[in-house]
């Protein structure tokens, strides 16, 4: 009778630990991640048109518990076909992928925080801590946030043009992720 008590308050306990557990159901229509980049005499931004993502978290708090991007350079587009396709060539040529997998998070304060994931790009990882937010509208998530990044430590060599056009290495990753918890 002992054993039956301790298992039903095991199961009891494992029902509380996971009762909040949710999957964000992402609306892409909604949601948008963006790449910002400064060049010589001018800046440009790429929209990431098509990519996979599975985000979970707590129902209750939308403190997020796991995360996982991937996409295929192909899709970041600049609005100059030119520029794109050297981009690709950059990154190797074919079809280049780069992937996020979320690590951890931490409380800010209310309504934000600070995560850390693993960065992937051209075969190379980096840690990358950045700040986000979480803003619910009735069965709406909003997460929003940005990180900035060195395209050089990801072995990327320092993108010259004529000789005297440089796209600094230094870019911004801004996103808005909409959603609903399911």
């Amino acid at each position: 009778m002992k054993n039956g008590t301790i298992t039903q308050l095991c199961g009891i306990l494992c029902t509380i630990t996971f009762a909040h557990a949710a999957t964000l159901e992402v609306d892409k229509e909604r949601s948008r991640i963006q790449v910002d980049a400064k060049a010589t005499g001018h800046s440009f931004a790429g929209d990431l048109g098509k990519y996979t993502i599975k985000a979970e978290g707590d129902a209750v708090s939308h403190k997020p518990s796991a995360l996982d991007l991937a996409w295929d350079f192909n899709d970041l587009k600049t609005g100059d076909e030119k520029r794109d396709k050297e981009m690709v060539k950059w990154l190797g040529g074919g079809k280049p992928k780069g992937s996020f997998t979320f690590v951890k998070s931490w409380d800010e304060k209310p309504g934000s925080g600070m995560a850390q994931g693993t960065l992937t790009i051209h075969g190379f990882s980096k840690s990358v801590s950045f700040p986000y937010t979480v803003k619910v509208d009735g069965e709406w998530v909003t997460l929003d946030g940005k990180v900035s990044m060195d395209y050089q430590d990801f072995k990327l060599p320092i993108i010259r043009s004529m000789a005297v056009m440089t796209v600094d290495p230094k870019l911004v990753i801004r996103f808005h992720v909409v959603g609903k918890v399911k």
